[in-house]
């Protein structure tokens, strides 16, 4: 999906309607940044958002994804097109979920190898520090690495109200979590829940 087509789409349809950023937003209830971000291209309304959206503006999801209004003949082969890009999505983001893993993998493997051998090798004290600076500095560095690739696959489903959203950077990092979920504050309803991770965004019907 074209994230900088969709933007000019839906800034042109607001213009349109003759409504400001901070209209359209307010209709939303989210900010008007939401709306900046969003027709500068910089990212897509969160699912729960696509449908309310939608019917300001008087379009279809299917024409929201497209970027343009559709006729009756090419609407059901963007529909599939919208369908694969989420399926190729979902993809990617299992494919970064598996790297991930073999990233950390590697990066403890490296890290245990290198302290071990520092402390059986006959080494002068410079060098066994110098050792284990190093595999200190591989594994932070493989950690962030392992950190850089989670956030970005996939989503976060808010437990109470259903949305789907990214959790910012600071948000991520300080919130506790398990394999599959995190504890974050959803910004949609403002409450701060287990969040279970998603790999795509929701299937739409329209």
């Amino acid at each position: 999906m074209d994230q900088e087509k969709i933007g000019q789409f839906i800034a042109s349809l607001r213009r349109e309607m003759a409504l400001t950023q901070r209209e359209l937003a307010e209709k939303l209830c989210v900010s008007d940044k939401a709306i900046s971000k969003w027709e500068c291209g910089k990212g897509l309304p969160e699912v729960s958002l696509m449908l309310p959206l939608c019917e300001v503006l008087g379009i279809t999801v299917n024409e929201l994804l497209s970027g343009e209004r559709l006729e009756n003949e090419s609407y059901q082969a963007r529909a599939e097109e919208n369908m694969t890009a989420l399926l190729r999505e979902r993809t990617e983001n299992k494919r970064k979920l598996l790297l991930e893993f073999v990233v950390i993998l590697i990066t403890m493997l490296s890290s245990v190898t290198i302290i071990l051998l520092s402390g059986l090798l006959a080494l002068g004290t410079p060098l066994r520090i110098l050792l284990i600076v190093i595999a200190l500095v591989v594994m932070v560095g493989g950690i962030a690495v392992a950190a850089v690739l989670e956030m970005t696959s996939g989503y976060f489903e808010c437990p109470r109200c259903g949305a789907y959203f990214l959790p910012t950077k600071t948000a991520y990092i300080m919130g506790m979590h398990t394999v599959t979920r995190r504890h974050l504050r959803c910004p949609h309803c403002g409450k701060k829940s287990w969040c279970r991770r998603r790999l795509s965004q929701k299937k739409t019907q329209e």
